[in-house]
């Protein structure tokens, strides 16, 4: 490959979430305007889901995803180093997918479908709650917003000093060189952020951390396999448990120390 390209690819490939974050900035996606569209794009979601009776708002599930949430809460705003102060919200959808995510400036949705497919426990729940909040205080969208709009930068600044001799094929392979080698890894790195990040929010709000090890290998126990981290925006189910077992002494101390 052009070795000019690849220093392009490189550039991008140095990414931290700091510098991706001030690229947002510089791009117009400050904290302010991203939790502001958020917040009107959630008010729209909640409002659809309760138009379709999707919205769950009295069941079992329900009043423990909302008691977790409630729990994490002043423990997260403790975390809030975004300038910005967050109007924390939680949703519960009735789905059976499994997924729960959360919107800038702490909108968080969780399904039915995680709780009831994987039985979670109070403390799994509060694993899954954690994780969503870190996303958020650490403005993770922000970040893929900046690192996005570099790695375009990147791209563009190689094609323009490959010309025409990249070709078609040339073209192909440096964006899929971007997708695999800069914006995986780097989503992969934020959602494993998150995970170390939620141990410790959950810890602190006094829950076991050994819960967040056993929700993923319930997870990996619905998945069947361990599943590959290529290709993916998430780290495997085996990599998470491997890498939050190395990190588990330090939130267990945190835990122990609220017993």
């Amino acid at each position: 490959m052009n070795k000019k390209v690849l220093f392009g690819l490189c550039a991008a490939g140095m990414m931290t979430i700091s510098g991706c974050t001030t690229i947002a900035d510089m791009a117009g996606a400050d904290s302010a305007t991203l939790n502001a569209r958020s917040a009107q794009g959630y008010t729209e979601m909640v409002q659809d889901a309760r138009s379709k009776n999707m919205l769950d708002t009295s069941s079992s599930v329900y009043k423990r995803v909302n008691s977790v949430f409630l729990r994490l809460k002043p423990y997260a705003d403790q975390q809030n180093r975004t300038g910005q102060a967050f109007s924390w919200q939680v949703s519960v959808f009735k789905s059976d997918e499994v997924n729960a995510y959360v919107a800038p400036g702490g909108k968080v949705v969780f399904y039915t479908g995680i709780v009831n497919k994987l039985n979670l426990t109070d403390a799994e729940i509060a694993a899954v709650m954690g994780h969503e909040m870190i996303h958020a205080l650490e403005e993770h969208s922000k970040s893929k917003i900046g690192a996005q709009a570099l790695t375009d930068l990147a791209i563009g600044i190689g094609k323009s000093y490959a010309g025409e001799s990249l070709g078609q094929f040339g073209s192909a392979a440096l964006d899929l060189g971007s997708q695999v080698g800069i914006g995986l890894p780097y989503s992969r790195n934020l959602e494993s952020r998150a995970d170390q990040g939620g141990l410790l929010l959950m810890a602190r709000a006094g829950y076991n951390p050994q819960a967040a090890i056993t929700l993923w290998q319930k997870m990996n126990q619905l998945d069947g396999k361990g599943g590959s981290a290529f290709l993916s925006t998430h780290p495997s189910n085996s990599q998470r448990i491997e890498a939050m077992q190395k990190n588990l002494a330090t939130a267990q101390a945190i835990y122990n120390q609220r017993k």
